[in-house]
C-alpha cells in the first residue's frame, strides 16, 4: 500500500481507527454477521463498507429503516460488540499507516477519531500496543453527531489545540472522508476496503 500524503506541513494528524490504523473491518463484519444471524437482521458486506465510521446504534437504526427489520438497538449493539471483543486477539495493524504514526509521534500532536465506542477502540489500540502514541482518543461517547458530520474530527482538533484547517485526517471510508471534508480538513484515503477514491 502506497499512501499519497499531500504537500505541506500539518499541525496535527488525526486517524480513524477501524480499517485505517487497525485492520479490524473483517473482524467487525464477522461480528455483525453473527449478530444478524442471532437476531434475524441483514447487513450486506458492500453496505457494511459504505457505512464504515458510523456509530453502531446509528447503523442498527438505518438497517431497520432500510430492510424493514425491528432489531433492538441495545441488544444488537451489546451482542455485536461482544463478538468483536472476543476476536480482539486477531487484530493486526495496517502497517503503512502505523509507520507514519510512529514516525510522527512526539513531532506533532496526534489523535484517534472513531465512530466506535471507547471500550472497543481502547481495546483495539491496547491489543496493538499503540494507545500511547496518541494525545487524544475521541469516540462515539465524546460528540453529538457521528460521521459524516464533522463532530469527531472537530472534537479531536479541539483536544489537540490545533485549528481544524491545520489537521490531516487518515480515513478508509466514504463516510469518514465526508466528515473530514465537512471539518474542512485535508485527508488521505487508506485503501483497506475496495472503495475507489482519490487522496486530497
Amino acid at each position: 500500500m502506497q499512501l499519497d500524503l499531500p504537500d505541506g506541513a500539518f499541525g496535527a494528524y488525526i486517524f480513524d481507527c477501524d480499517g485505517t490504523i487497525a485492520d479490524t473491518m473483517p473482524l467487525h463484519f464477522r461480528a455483525w454477521t453473527k449478530a444478524m444471524g442471532e437476531f434475524g437482521g441483514t447487513f450486506p458486506e458492500e453496505l457494511f463498507y459504505q457505512w464504515g465510521g458510523k456509530p453502531t446504534d446509528v447503523i442498527i437504526a438505518q438497517l431497520n429503516a432500510k430492510f424493514g427489520t425491528k432489531l433492538d438497538v441495545v441488544d444488537t449493539v451489546r451482542t455485536k460488540e461482544k463478538y468483536y471483543l472476543a476476536m480482539i486477539p486477531e487484530v493486526l495493524p495496517i502497517v503503512p499507516v502505523l509507520q507514519i504514526a510512529r514516525q510522527m509521534h512526539g513531532v506533532i500532536p496526534m489523535a484517534i477519531a472513531s465512530g466506535g465506542m471507547h471500550e472497543l477502540v481502547d481495546a483495539t489500540l491496547q491489543a496493538l500496543g499503540i494507545k500511547d502514541l496518541f494525545d487524544a482518543i475521541v469516540c462515539a461517547e465524546d460528540y453529538e453527531h457521528g460521521k459524516p458530520a464533522p463532530d469527531p474530527f472537530l472534537e479531536a482538533a479541539r483536544r489537540l489545540g490545533v485549528e481544524p484547517g491545520a489537521c490531516l485526517v487518515f480515513e478508509d471510508s466514504p463516510t469518514g472522508v465526508a466528515a473530514a471534508k465537512a471539518a474542512e480538513m485535508a485527508w488521505v484515503f487508506v485503501p483497506s476496503a475496495p472503495i475507489p477514491t482519490t487522496p486530497h
